[in-house]
């Protein structure tokens, strides 16, 4: 495993596993720990994904050292602000089964997350939070949240893939001391991207599979990636992408593929905005 040293001095692996999408408990269940016995360390998860507890019950079958494991949830936008940060903190580590949390992020820039971001410095100075963070936050909103608060973000977990490689937000965060973490890393499949000619050519010339090349490629960049399958010989072959490195050449071929935009989600239309804002979890 390769690791990443946070601005926060904590050390967190550079490939992870993910369970967006996943909401069906056994499944989720199951699929986590297929990837803990295939050696990920990482586990991604968030309140808004309805899986803490399945995540929970695999670590706690697991066997694994509670020390070896780096953990991350979410704080969903129905929870922003002070008060109700620290309550949705404490109701992730009973779904957990945990008594702290590796890392912690705003799920979205939506609601009074300067509120919440307060709330997560004082856990995160408490120990409850390890390293805290934020996800989807653009360079203007992370600028802005660092100007006017103690602690700077560890982590600002992004869409990141080959269509959209965020080549001005990556560099910005590492100028900040940010971490960048890939969601998305394979762009969710869209555009028969495992059958794109580049990534195959490349993929063919070092003995491995498209998926291995895009997550060497976002480890190569220093990007955290966080994929997610729920089928056993894609999560052991995602795990398997140490015992090779990108030349630069492929590294230039990738960078080609850029389409300097999401292709999943816009953050500047107002519709989106209004439903990750208004969408309830819970009572």
């Amino acid at each position: 495993m390769e690791y990443a040293t946070l601005n926060d001095g904590n050390r967190m692996p550079m490939l992870g596993f993910g369970v967006f999408q996943v909401p069906d408990p056994a499944q989720c269940e199951q699929a986590v720990t297929w990837a803990l016995e295939a050696g990920y360390r990482l586990l991604d998860t968030a309140a808004a994904y309805m899986n803490e507890e399945a995540v929970g019950r695999a670590i706690a079958q697991s066997g694994i050292a509670r020390e070896d494991l780096f953990v991350t949830t979410k704080l969903w936008t129905q929870d922003q602000g002070y008060d109700a940060a620290k309550r949705a903190v404490d109701v992730s580590l009973v779904k957990l089964g945990l008594d702290y949390l590796d890392l912690y992020l705003i799920h979205q820039p939506v609601g009074d997350y300067y509120g919440s971001w307060r709330a997560m410095e004082e856990l995160h100075r408490e120990g409850v939070l390890r390293s805290i963070g934020v996800s989807n936050f653009r360079p203007d909103r992370l600028q802005d949240l660092v100007d006017h608060n103690d602690v700077v973000p560890a982590v600002n977990q992004v869409e990141i893939n080959p269509r959209f490689q965020q080549v001005k937000a990556v560099p910005f965060m590492e100028s900040l001391g940010v971490r960048p973490e890939a969601w998305g890393p394979f762009a969710e499949g869209n555009h028969d991207i495992f059958h794109n000619p580049a990534l195959t050519e490349i993929a063919k010339a070092h003995g491995k599979g498209v998926g291995q090349v895009i997550l060497r490629w976002q480890l190569q960049r220093g990007v955290v990636a966080i994929p997610k399958s729920v089928h056993k010989e894609r999560i052991e072959e995602n795990f398997d992408i140490f015992d090779f490195e990108l030349t630069d050449d492929d590294m230039d071929r990738i960078a080609a593929l850029d389409r300097g935009h999401s292709e999943i989600v816009n953050h500047d239309d107002p519709a989106f905005i209004h439903m990750i804002g208004t969408m309830k979890i819970h009572d």
